[in-house]
């Protein structure tokens, strides 16, 4: 069995290695690939017998990072089976919803969620079993670590598994509807590993993982990769930016990645100026634009160098890089395509357009998901017929090949018959010494339609005024871009993957 069982593997050709730590535990625990395959053996053996989970079932998760998270992936893998990876931000009734469509047999939960386990059980007939990973539980839910070490330890083998088979389900965050749940296969987890190896990974290295597994961030960009390589995966129960320094000096870890407003907490933690980061061989940042700012302040405290990339969970997610020493030079790039990935922009009538021209990212390659969970219409609406995925980005590239995302769709506004992007303006005013975090919307206005709003957090101790920032942005945008209020905030919404929710913020100046 090669496809879906990588613990099987491991164990044989590393089987000493050190493969997990869990430091969002009190006791910090350790766990070498013989151990984790093991555990994974012995975890799909009870599903299997005492669960009746087989070939393509589901079993659901709402739980923190931590090494029972990789359990149920790597049982599921032995099994065939699907892990579904319920966001634990949602509400009940939401979740209710998402296990109503996707029918798992089992619930895997941390105790913070299980007042909603409980709400939700009665609601959810499919739901036959659940395990809790600490404290007491709800209803008949058993111990996850009891259960685990009471489970056979003998192989699990699915020979009958394929690559195309699904291997867990991530949620997309659609703003209306229920979430989509993208299937990633098998294949597709293969491919984006050879991507992630060609550009940034070695055999062996360390990482401390600071994104929910239940995002693509935390489980597939650099986690996945590197257990199949062989290397150490350092997890965290929550971003903490005190802790992840510590952890990054302590097991010397050799990459790390994050977005944004995960770096401008780092430099802002107490033990900043104190931390030895040499080990690191680059920073990766995502999910948004990376201020120059952060990359002069990083090199210059801490000589670290920093990539930066681009990816969705339907497609990698691993899909663009920008390698270190482009870092500066094009500053607000994603890079260029990773080696498997193809990549175009296009305009409205779906035609390619050439350089430095802003249109839709489109992508075709290997490591495309292979739709989303009883929603095959909605895949429809996204890939043309010739196989291309439309992003809802839009993007540029230069004469080099370097591609630059102009804004999302959803987040660029039109004011007065102008396209205005914010992205653009964040990086603006991520130039201004007092600014510590940002984020730019649309808001209704009766002359020109929509207008900017600036929502802006300030550096502890700093102070500026909303004339005074509108003032520095007329000297380095047009006009019509620069935003037409300022609304000073304490902190800005922010998921639990790091990024800044918008929408949120749309909904509050509406």
């Amino acid at each position: 069995m090669y496809i879906g069982d990588t613990l099987a593997r491991r164990a044989i050709y590393t089987p000493d290695r050190l493969a997990v730590v869990d430091a969002g535990k009190a006791n910090r625990p350790h766990y070498t690939y013989a151990q984790m395959n093991k555990r994974a053996n012995r975890l799909a053996n009870w599903l299997q017998t005492e669960a009746g989970v087989g070939m393509g079932d589901r079993v659901g998760i709402i739980a923190h990072d931590g090494v029972e998270y990789l359990d149920a992936f790597f049982a599921c893998g032995k099994l065939g089976a699907i892990l579904a990876c319920y966001n634990w931000r949602m509400h009940w009734r939401e979740l209710v919803q998402v296990i109503n469509d996707t029918k798992p047999k089992v619930i895997i939960f941390s105790d913070e969620f299980k007042d909603h386990v409980a709400r939700l059980l009665p609601a959810a007939p499919s739901v036959t079993h659940t395990l809790h990973i600490e404290g007491e539980g709800t209803g008949n839910s058993q111990h996850f670590e009891t259960t685990l070490q009471s489970g056979d330890p003998a192989p699990v083998i699915t020979e009958a598994l394929d690559k195309e088979d699904t291997a867990t389900l991530i949620f997309t965050g659609g703003t209306t509807g229920l979430p989509k749940g993208a299937r990633i296969s098998h294949r597709m987890i293969a491919w984006n590993t050879l991507n992630t190896m060609i550009h940034d990974i070695l055999p062996g290295d360390t990482t401390v993982n600071v994104f929910p597994m239940f995002h693509t961030g935390g489980l597939l960009v650099y986690t996945m990769p590197l257990m199949i390589a062989g290397g150490t995966v350092v997890l965290v129960r929550r971003f903490d930016p005190e802790l992840v320094l510590s952890l990054l000096e302590e097991y010397h870890a050799d990459f790390f990645a994050g977005v944004p407003t995960m770096y401008q907490m780092l430099t802002q933690a107490p033990n900043w100026d104190s931390v030895d980061l040499s080990s690191l061989r680059f920073c990766t940042s995502g999910g948004a634009p990376l201020p120059v700012t952060l990359v002069e302040t990083f090199g210059a405290d801490k000589n670290v160098r920093f990539k930066q990339g681009f990816g969705m969970t339907e497609f990698g997610p691993g899909i663009f890089a920008l390698a270190p020493e482009d870092a500066i030079r094009k500053a607000g790039s994603i890079g260029r395509p990773n080696f498997f990935v193809d990549a175009r922009v296009v305009d409205a009538d779906n035609q390619p357009l050439g350089p430095n021209q802003v249109g839709e990212l489109v992508l075709k390659g290997p490591s495309f998901c292979s739709g989303y969970f009883n929603m095959p219409e909605a895949m429809e609406d996204v890939v043309d017929e010739d196989g291309w995925f439309h992003t809802g980005d839009l993007a540029q590239y230069d004469d080099e090949w370097y591609f630059t995302i102009v804004d999302r769709k959803k987040d660029m506004f039109i004011s007065g018959g102008e396209n205005i992007y914010p992205a653009e303006i964040e990086q603006a005013l991520y130039r201004h010494p007092a600014v510590h975090q940002c984020a730019v919307i649309g808001v209704p206005d009766e002359k020109w339609g929509e207008v900017g709003k600036a929502c802006v957090v300030l550096k502890p101790d700093a102070s500026v005024s909303a004339d005074e920032l509108l003032a520095f942005l007329r000297d380095q945008l047009a006009g019509f871009k620069v935003p037409k209020s300022v609304a000073f905030l304490d902190a800005l919404p922010i998921s639990a993957a790091g990024k800044i929710l918008k929408r949120e913020l749309r909904d509050q100046y509406a």
